[in-house]
């Protein structure tokens, strides 16, 4: 299977996930709305995603992939195997005591960093410690998911681990269903999804570590022992951690400003839902992919494989990535309208939704930037860089909130999330630029250009029918609100892919590659 069938496979497998996420979403927006039991789930849940994407998504697999990578390279899948069953004995450790002090300093945890400003509502502040407790520990489940996740990928079985997010989402739409069966009060639903996340992540570690055992991985427990494999995992993912720990403090301020607003926490999460589909099936897509082939390249000295990789991938990237910024940027208000409005959550609520959303949009391409650039740092081992761009990305995010929040609410962190998002990206283009490790072909530039040219002539459609779009949706039923949007959609898609074949950045091979989705047993 070739790159762009990776990508499509993982990306496909994250649009089903995704599309479920919307499904959860919509249903908690229906019951809870943007009401504090919405705003304490949301920070509550927010909290072990946090430590997951710094130890498992973060630091942890991105030393781990390339270190394992290089393992499996040298044709020794005994020793690799060896070598990831210490990894995981040292990470179950470090996450039983990790777990165990955060379970007991909660209310400390709670009160200081998860959300401050809820103390002023003490029902609000008891229920997110208590809702925190009961799914922190899907940090150890998720943390052990991202390792095997690794494993997995760095044996190019991409599609399991890409799949394996849908479990969540299944859990929790039948724990919303269950909840509104038996006509739960608010609090109680709150409890009932927090229990949920906890159940899906066992079930998710479970189907995970059997397809790792169906690959010859039944990965054992042992007494952790120091090596030089692990010595170098540490040295890698050291820059890292410090990396992550930056972006996450940097999300943590925003949630910390954030929760002077009442409902601010639960109306950022409504709008981060929608924009992280492209990003998801696209950004995710990449990074996945990307860091293990450009590991097996640059372990075979071939440049112009990774060269041509990164390209690619950077094409793939913004291909997808410009047109769908562009629409979520001038029609915020129908696709929020059609989502969410409905039970607990109101008109007003879509306006202050929207609003967020159009403001993330503006960030979108550069999030799934460094989703392209940042393998490359990674598989060359060079971690630093990386953690220095985000140290700039954070201290320009703080400030931006800081400065934006108390004239722009909500939207002034969205809007600061966006602005530090293409700091990051610069960064990371330009050093790679500088180091020259990458270079610009002219078959790229000349494409990209054609990219950003359709996607401008797709935006001059959307804002002409923008004003009309929202009209039409405003007081027409579901049904036809759907299917109007879904016909200024499809016509702006027309006009874009069009303009691409016309113009020549796209064949009608490539197009007819991009809508299909066909997959052998072999790929899946």
């Amino acid at each position: 299977m070739g790159l762009f069938g990776k990508f499509v496979t993982v990306g496909g497998a994250t649009l089903a996930s995704r599309f479920l996420g919307f499904a959860r979403e919509m249903l908690i927006a229906s019951v809870l709305g943007a009401g504090p039991v919405a705003d304490a789930f949301y920070a509550a849940f927010r909290f072990p995603n946090l430590f997951r994407r710094l130890f498992a998504e973060g630091a942890f697999n991105s030393a781990f992939v390339p270190v394992f990578s290089s393992e499996l390279e040298s044709d020794d899948r005994q020793q690799a195997k060896l070598f990831a069953e210490n990894v995981l004995s040292y990470l179950v450790l470090i996450l039983i005591i990790l777990t165990a002090i955060a379970e007991i300093a909660m209310p400390l945890l709670v009160g200081t960093i998860v959300a401050p400003r809820f103390v002023t509502n003490p029902d609000k502040f008891n229920l997110t410690i208590e809702l925190t407790r009961v799914m922190f520990p899907f940090l150890f489940c998720m943390s052990v998911v991202a390792m095997l996740s690794g494993v997995l990928n760095s044996l190019r079985h991409y599609f399991v681990p890409a799949i394996i997010p849908v479990i969540l989402n299944i859990i929790l739409v039948g724990a919303l269903l269950f909840a509104h069966y038996l006509k739960l009060e608010a609090f109680s639903v709150g409890r009932v999804l927090a229990w949920g996340v906890m159940g899906a992540g066992i079930v998710q570690l479970g189907l995970l570590y059997y397809a790792a055992s169906r690959q010859g991985y039944a990965l054992k427990l042992k007494i952790p022992r120091p090596s030089k494999k692990v010595k170098k995992l540490l040295v890698l993912a050291f820059p890292l951690a410090l990396t992550g720990g930056i972006t996450q403090i940097n999300l943590l301020v925003g949630q910390i400003i954030a929760s002077a607003q009442d409902g601010a926490i639960a109306i950022l999460n409504y709008a981060d839902r929608i924009y992280q589909l492209p990003l998801g099936v696209v950004g995710i897509a990449i990074g996945v992919v990307l860091l293990p082939e450009l590991t097996r390249a640059l372990a075979s000295c071939d440049d112009d494989e990774a060269q041509k990789l990164q390209s690619k991938s950077l094409e793939f990237a913004l291909l997808l990535t410009l047109p769908a910024a562009v629409g979520l940027f001038f029609l915020p208000g129908p696709i929020v309208n059609i989502l969410y409005e409905r039970g607990a959550f109101s008109a007003e609520t879509t306006i202050l939704t929207a609003s967020a959303l159009a403001a993330f949009a503006v960030g979108l391409p550069s999030f799934v930037l460094q989703k392209v650039f940042q393998p490359t740092y990674f598989a060359r081992f060079n971690m630093r860089a990386p953690m220095w761009f985000a140290a700039a990305s954070a201290v320009t995010n703080i400030a931006g909130s800081l400065l934006l929040f108390p004239s722009f609410g909500h939207v002034g962190i969205a809007i600061s999330t966006s602005i530090a998002g293409w700091v990051n990206a610069i960064l990371l283009i330009s050093g790679l630029m500088r180091s020259r490790n990458y270079q610009f072909s002219g078959q790229t530039i000349t494409r990209l250009i054609k990219i950003g040219l359709a996607s401008a002539a797709m935006g001059l459609l959307l804002f002409l029918c923008a004003d009309l779009t929202e009209q039409m949706t405003a007081d027409s039923g579901l049904l036809i609100r759907i299917a109007i949007l879904l016909a200024i959609i499809g016509t702006a898609a027309i006009v874009y892919f069009g303009l691409l074949v016309i113009s020549g950045a796209i064949s009608f091979r490539e197009l007819n590659s991009l809508l299909s989705r066909k997959k052998t047993s072999s790929e899946k």
